[in-house]
């Protein structure tokens, strides 16, 4: 085999356990309310905002709210979650949040947050129906 044959094929190897180890290192799990105190490293986790809970410390910029369960299975697991940082717009409309972070100590100390808001067209097909339309 001639040498740049070789180094080519190195070449090319190197890249893909490249991309294989950036892909697997950048991938994040969801997990379920219950796993959250077994996992180790950055998670994700969805649940329902329990709004009676919700805090928000402006002097350091930390919100501070419960999230349940939103499988009947799991609605009465909770879980405390304390996010620094500018709180999303529409958290107070959200109807569950999706929190990306780590757990420590009895607490998910979030990094990232996004919110799942009811779609501001929920209703308009049935509008439409109404209507004469879709």
């Amino acid at each position: 085999m001639k040498p740049k044959y070789i180094i080519g094929g190195l070449i090319i190897v190197a890249f893909v356990v490249w991309g294989v180890t950036s892909f697997m290192s950048t991938s994040i799990r969801y997990v379920s309310l219950n796993e959250v105190p077994r996992t180790t490293g950055t998670v994700q986790v969805m649940g329902k905002i329990d709004f009676a809970a919700v805090t928000y410390d402006a002097a350091n910029a930390r919100l501070i709210f419960d999230i349940t369960g939103l499988e009947k299975e799991t609605i009465h697991d909770r879980l405390k979650v304390v996010y620094s940082g500018t709180v999303p717009g529409n958290f107070d409309q959200a109807t569950s949040v999706v929190a990306k972070g780590k757990y420590q100590a009895g607490t998910f100390i979030a990094e990232q947050l996004l919110v799942k808001c009811p779609s501001k067209y929920q209703g308009m097909e049935k509008e439409a129906l109404e209507k004469g339309g879709v």
